[in-house]
């Protein structure tokens, strides 16, 4: 089945006229390619339907720094931006955004949480982005499983359980979500223990709060397992927040690759999910912005 991609090459013009006009001249000049009117009525906004909270992981946009990324967000309609430090939130405000899931944990993806040794490093640095997020009243900070490294899977799950035990009496507090990323261990991630959405459940279900919960790459668990309406159908009050990614090779979601994302996003519209759906692919084309506005107006259902 072929997704509604029309080419959006010929509606797309470089950035001369972006609010403020330095935004435009930063992005030009670190040799961006940035979109002045990505629809084809002439108006900026892509994001119109209202029923998806849509927002962009800025990792992927080389070139772009918060500051760069947060107008052009505003400009097509975004609630927020995805992966951000709290060093990284100031231009967010400003611009009507928020920080959709806040990074920084330390150890990063393979140093996580299924190893006791990690665990005081670890809770220091969530109890710190817990009480950022709280006060600027942000909802969610990323974490990870940690890389298997010739452990059990049981074993994993027990002491990551132990682990977030530790900390989400005090997100619980917060009313901050903290949220594991499902990854794949195939093509990404080698031994990355937080692989399939049955593990990640299993975690939820071990902690037992409601402020633990998963962060559902579609990119990530295509690759892993599929069936993945079937997934966000069944289990999605597991599921606190999505991140899409053309598959294969995590570029644009276009009709270029296997998924179907229209139907995607109304599967999970249909849950009543009101978190944030956030852009993860990494453009290959020249034009990242065009290529952004393309994604988010076909998930935009």
């Amino acid at each position: 089945m072929s997704q509604p991609t029309a080419s959006r090459r010929d509606l797309l013009k470089t950035a001369t006229g972006l609010a403020g006009g330095a935004v435009a001249g930063s992005l030009l000049t670190a040799g961006v390619a940035v979109a002045e009117s990505p629809t084809p009525d002439g108006k900026s906004l892509v994001a119109k339907n209202g029923r998806i909270n849509h927002s962009v992981c800025l990792w992927c946009y080389k070139g772009m720094k918060s500051s760069d990324m947060a107008p052009v967000a505003k400009r097509l309609g975004l609630k927020a931006i995805d992966l951000l430090t709290p060093k990284e939130w100031a231009p967010l405000k400003e611009n009507g955004l928020i920080c959709s899931m806040t990074s920084g944990v330390w150890g990063g993806i393979t140093k996580g949480l299924n190893r006791r040794e990690h665990h005081d490093d670890i809770s220091k640095t969530l109890i710190d982005l817990a009480d950022a997020n709280a006060e600027a009243g942000y909802p969610n900070v990323i974490c990870f499983s940690g890389n298997r490294a010739g452990q059990s899977d049981e074993e994993g799950l027990k002491i990551c359980a132990e682990g977030i035990k530790k900390v989400i009496g005090h997100y619980e507090e917060k009313k901050v979500t903290l949220c594991m990323e499902l990854l794949n261990s195939k093509v990404n991630h080698p031994d990355y223990q937080c692989d399939h959405s049955d593990w990640g459940i299993k975690l939820v279900k071990a902690v037992g709060s409601e402020r633990f919960r998963l962060l559902y790459d579609i990119y990530h668990m295509q690759i892993m397992e599929g069936d993945v309406i079937a997934t966000i159908k069944k289990s999605h009050e597991n599921f606190a927040h999505y991140h899409t990614g053309g598959v294969p090779g995590r570029h644009e979601i276009d009709d270029s690759q296997e998924l179907y994302w229209p139907a995607i996003m109304k599967a999970i519209v249909d849950t009543g999910f009101k978190g944030y759906v956030a852009q993860e692919f990494i453009p290959a084309r020249k034009d990242m912005i065009a290529s952004l506005a393309q994604g988010v107006e076909i998930c935009d259902v």
